[in-house]
């Protein structure tokens, strides 16, 4: 399952948000978005679960982490217009 994360704090890298991710399951993969001209996070990023992603998302969803509340939910697909 595809996860989004939203509200991410500035100092957070890829492997933060896995290791966040992985107390609740198998982590596939973990990226934060980065801005291309600065190559500094846009603070929301998606992680890929091969198991455990319903528990994740259940315990992470406005928690706070670095005094910032996340945004967890399941990625939908971005709508075409």
């Amino acid at each position: 399952m595809n996860i989004y994360v939203g509200n991410i704090s500035w100092g957070m890298n890829d492997q933060d948000l896995e290791n966040l991710f992985a107390e609740h399951g198998t982590v596939t993969s973990a990226k934060i978005i980065t801005d291309r001209m600065t190559n500094r996070s846009r603070g929301f990023g998606f992680v890929e679960m091969s198991d455990g992603a319903e528990a994740a998302i259940a315990a992470l969803n406005e928690a706070e982490i670095d005094g910032r509340k996340l945004v967890v939910n399941e990625s939908r697909p971005k709508e075409s217009r």
